[in-house]
Parts: structure tokens; C-alpha cells; sequence
């Protein structure tokens, strides 16, 4: 059921009509239609889209993140007693590190693969054939009785999820503007932070399943959660849209309102019409330095956070604050406090205030120093306040980081290539994080593996700087048109002068357009 095969409808034909009519390709005839829209339409059919977008991405990245963390949840049930996941299959805490290491191998080896059929199948169809897959492979995790199957279903269920998330980004490409992209991506992190809540919530609720039907308490979790990820991907095949101009989107949106999408996009954006391959622009990806150092940047942050979040539930448990299963609860915190430091990232790069780099470097900041701590300290109630405030910069960190790397993303092969190349590198550190935290470090708090962490942090720290160093012009060409299309907006009318320069063949050695704002 893709776009490519449904006939041509008279409302197709009619939107081929407004682009002939009201943008002849010309740059003068873009300016002359985006100029006839007014702000308070602006805002309308933006409406449009958020409605469409928002909470479904959002609700698909929470439902990966609660159906792969579960994994660290499911370790503390019950734990020490005879229906604990450990004993039931017979592993050590170190034989169980590679539960989470080869759910990444596996999302590592089909990240490209899977993000370059993208354009091909459709996204809406696409993500359903993921979230179906995976929510599958879940529930089989119910089944399994020794700890070879038990990775066996680990790697499968990364396989499946391979895709996703470099998918739903390239998506909005085709959808947001780079300036406005902080939004859809506050969006999609910050009902995807709740997932250490509603994980936490779940696997406190489920414990006590324990042993109903012959099932211990963690077989429950991986059915059930499984399940409802099944049932979920039907949502998503009904509500998601795949882009502006396809034959779908007829259904909400008018032929003048489609057009006006895709002019307002910058030049390098990913279009409808683009082709499902050009070999061309994944050649330019793998040539771009800038590809490198977001990469570097990425990795040595996961290396540190995946780590963080695979150890969470057996720090705090080890604090002792809470006994089985309250346990849990003690997860909440830190879940909520990513969702509030993303909520403000959102609002913050709504209004350029700063550059999108300066503003990933103070949140690095912020997670080096909360790493230094945790590797330092030893009253229980300061790891967990450093425990906490790392995880709330760690998720708030990706918010200005991907709206930052959407900007220098272009045409469709390029977008979904780079992003999937980048994200495939940059999730080997949940790959090499979990090894790091083997048994023998237990006896101080696991302070030594929270020391090379801070040690990663710090090198994803000089990373950014070097990608910001590379992109300074296009940031502050981003930046300058964000700051005039927020004034326009304040005069009731569409910013449809000049846009960004997605060649980079402008050069601001100083900030000079500050009073164009």
C-alpha cells in the first residue's frame, strides 16, 4: 500500500495546478507564494502538521525506549529470590551486560539498510512494519528459557528496531524547517523520557503477576509490553503521514497548503519528489567532515548515558532507599527531571537566544560535571541527586544536537544515509557501555566505569566544538533567519525573504545581524 502505487487523484492533479500557478521554481515566484500566506495561516496549517506528528512520534520513540530499557528493569525483580530473570536462566551480572550490548549490535548492523528503504516503502509503512516486528520479537521474550536464547531475542528485537528513529528524523525534515525543528524533536524526547517513568511504573505494577499463570513477574513484563506494542503499530498505520505532497496527505491538507510546506523548506531539505536512491548524495555524506564530528560527538555521549541508564535501576536499588518492589519507584526522578530540561530546551531554541552549539556545550558541561561527582562521591543521597541531574542533561543534550545536525542534512539518499550512518557509529557506545560496568567494580559504586564515562563526556565535549567549528557560518545563518522569521511572525506576516544558505558560501565573522531581530 505505498504512495507509489495508488492512481492519481483529481486533488493531485489540482496540486500540480497551485505549484505551476503560484511557484514557477523560479527563487522571485517561491518569494511571491510564501509572501501571500499570512502568519495567522502559518500557524494553521502548522497546526495541521503538530497535530499529525507530535504525540505519535513521540508515543513511538516511548514505546521502543519502554520495550528495550525494560531489560534493566526486569534484572531487580524480584531480585535474589528464585524467580529473578538471573536465576531463572542461569547468568551472572556480568553474562547479563550482554543482553543490552547485542540489542545494539543487532540495531547497529541493519541501521543503513533499513533507513535507505525508507523513501522507497513509505515512512508510515515502514514504521509499521517495525513496530509490528519488534513488538513481536518482544512478546517471544516470554519464551525463552536459557540465557542463549535470551540473547538470541535481544539481537533480533535490535534488528527490528533498526530504522526507527533516523527514520522518523529524516521524516520531519521533509515537514519542519531546521529553525524550527527543536520543536518535533522536544516533542519526540520528551514523551520519550517518561519511558523511565512509565517502565518503572510497569514493572512495579507487573511484579506482582509474579508466578500467575505458571509465569514469573519478568516473563509478564516482556508479553505484555509486547503485546501492546503489537496493537500500538496499528495506530501508527492509520495516523502517520509520510509527506507533504503524497496522495495521503490530500486528506487533511489542501493543494495550496502541500505547496506551501515544501516552499517554505531550505533548499537542502529532503522533498517529496525527490528519488527513492541517489548514490551521489550518500557519497557526499561519507565525504563530509561534518558526518565525523557529529558522530564522534554522538558516540562519546551514548558511551557515557547508555551507560547511566543501564545501571540506573541497580544503583539506586544498591542505595537502599527502598525495598522490593518500591524499588522502582526510586527511577522516576531522573526520568522526570530529562522531561522538564527538555521541555525548556524546547522553548529556548524557539527563540535563538544562542547559537545551537553554545547551548549543547553548556549542557555537556553540565553532564561532565555530574559524571566527575558520581565517580567521586560516596553519601548515598549525593549519588542520587548526581544520578538524577546527569540524566535529566544527558536526554536534555539530543534536543539542540539533532535540531543542530538537521541543518546540514541534504536531499532524501543523503538525510536518510548520514543520519543512519551517524546513528549506527553512534550507538556502538551502548554496544561498549554496558561491559564497562562488569561485578568487580560493584564494592565502591561502580566509581570506575563512572570515571571513564566522564572521561567520554569530556571527549564529546571537544567533538561538539570541532562540529561547531565546521558549521559556525551555517549556524549563524540558521540562527540569523530564525531571529527574522520570529520578528515577521510578531508582524503578522511569513518571513519570504532570503533564506539559509545551505552552500555555506556566507561568512559572519561576527554576530553583525543581532539588530535584524
Amino acid at each position: 500500500m505505498t504512495d507509489a502505487k495508488q492512481p492519481r487523484t483529481e486533488v493531485e492533479s489540482s496540486s500540480q495546478s497551485v505549484s505551476e500557478t503560484f511557484h514557477d521554481g523560479s527563487e522571485q515566484g517561491k518569494k511571491s507564494f510564501l509572501a501571500s500566506f499570512s502568519a495567522s495561516e502559518d500557524k494553521q496549517i502548522m497546526r495541521k502538521v503538530d497535530r499529525r506528528f507530535l504525540v505519535v512520534i513521540g508515543m513511538i520513540y516511548l514505546i521502543k525506549n519502554v520495550d528495550y530499557l525494560n531489560a534493566a528493569n526486569v534484572k531487580v525483580l524480584q531480585v535474589g529470590q528464585s524467580r529473578n530473570v538471573l536465576n531463572e536462566l542461569h547468568m551472572n551480572a556480568d553474562q547479563y551486560n550482554w543482553v543490552q550490548s547485542l540489542y545494539f549490535i543487532g540495531n547497529i548492523l541493519f541501521e543503513v539498510p533499513c533507513n535507505l528503504l525508507l523513501k522507497k516503502v513509505s515512512p508510515r509503512n515502514w514504521q509499521t512494519r517495525i513496530i509490528l516486528s519488534w513488538g513481536t520479537v518482544l512478546a517471544c521474550h516470554a519464551a525463552v528459557r536459557n540465557k542463549e536464547g535470551y540473547y538470541a531475542a535481544r539481537f533480533f528485537l535490535g534488528m527490528m528496531e533498526a530504522g526507527m528513529f533516523p527514520g522518523l528524523v529524516v521524516q520531519l525534515c521533509s515537514w519542519y524547517r531546521s529553525d524550527e525543528m527543536g520543536k518535533p524533536i522536544m516533542w519526540l524526547f520528551g514523551i520519550q523520557n517518561t519511558s523511565g517513568i512509565v517502565s518503572s511504573l510497569l514493572a512495579y505494577g507487573i511484579s506482582y503477576m509474579n508466578g500467575i499463570g505458571g509465569l514469573s513477574a519478568w516473563r509478564w513484563v516482556y508479553l505484555l509490553e509486547g503485546l501492546a506494542t503489537i496493537v500500538f503499530a496499528l495506530a501508527v498505520f492509520l495516523i502517520l503521514p509520510d509527506y507533504p505532497k503524497s496522495p495521503r496527505s490530500n486528506q487533511w491538507l489542501t493543494p495550496r497548503e502541500q505547496e506551501y510546506l515544501e516552499a517554505r523548506l531550505s533548499v537542502n531539505a529532503p522533498k517529496t519528489a525527490d528519488p527513492a536512491f541517489r548514490k551521489e548524495e550518500m557519497f557526499a555524506a561519507l565525504k563530509d567532515q561534518r558526518t565525523y564530528a557529529f558522530m564522534l560527538a554522538q558516540f562519546l555521549t551514548n558511551f557515557a548515558g547508555y551507560g547511566l541508564q543501564w545501571m540506573l535501576p541497580t544503583v539506586t536499588t544498591d542505595l537502599g532507599f527502598a525495598s522490593l518492589p518500591r524499588n522502582q519507584l526510586l527511577n522516576i526522578p531522573p526520568a522526570a527531571g530529562s522531561v522538564l530540561g527538555i521541555i525548556f530546551a524546547g522553548w529556548f531554541l524557539k527563540r535563538a537566544y544562542v547559537p545551537r552549539p553554545a547551548f549543547l556545550i553548556l549542557l555537556g558541561t553540565g553532564m561532565l560535571v555530574f559524571f566527575i561527582l558520581l565517580a567521586a562521591l560516596k553519601n548515598s543521597v549525593a549519588i542520587y541527586v548526581a544520578v538524577t541531574l546527569g540524566t535529566s542533561f544527558y536526554g536534555t543534550w539530543f534536543i539542540p544536537f539533532w535540531a543542530w545536525r538537521s541543518a546540514s542534512l541534504k536531499g532524501a539518499t543523503g538525510a536518510a544515509f548520514g543520519l543512519a550512518f551517524q546513528n549506527c557509529i553512534g550507538q556502538v557506545g551502548g554496544v561498549v557501555a554496558p561491559q564497562l560496568f562488569q561485578s568487580k567494580f560493584a564494592y565502591n559504586g561502580y566509581k570506575t566505569p563512572f570515571a571513564v564515562c566522564a572521561g567520554a563526556t569530556a571527549g564529546a565535549w571537544l567533538a561538539s566544538l570541532w562540529a561547531w567549528w565546521l558549521t559556525r557560518h551555517l549556524e549563524w545563518d540558521v540562527m540569523r533567519i530564525r531571529r527574522l522569521r520570529v520578528k515577521a511572525e510578531r508582524d503578522g506576516i511569513v518571513y519570504a525573504d532570503d533564506d539559509v544558505d545551505a552552500s555555506e558560501t556566507r561568512r559572519f565573522p561576527k554576530p553583525t545581524f543581532r539588530n535584524e531581530g
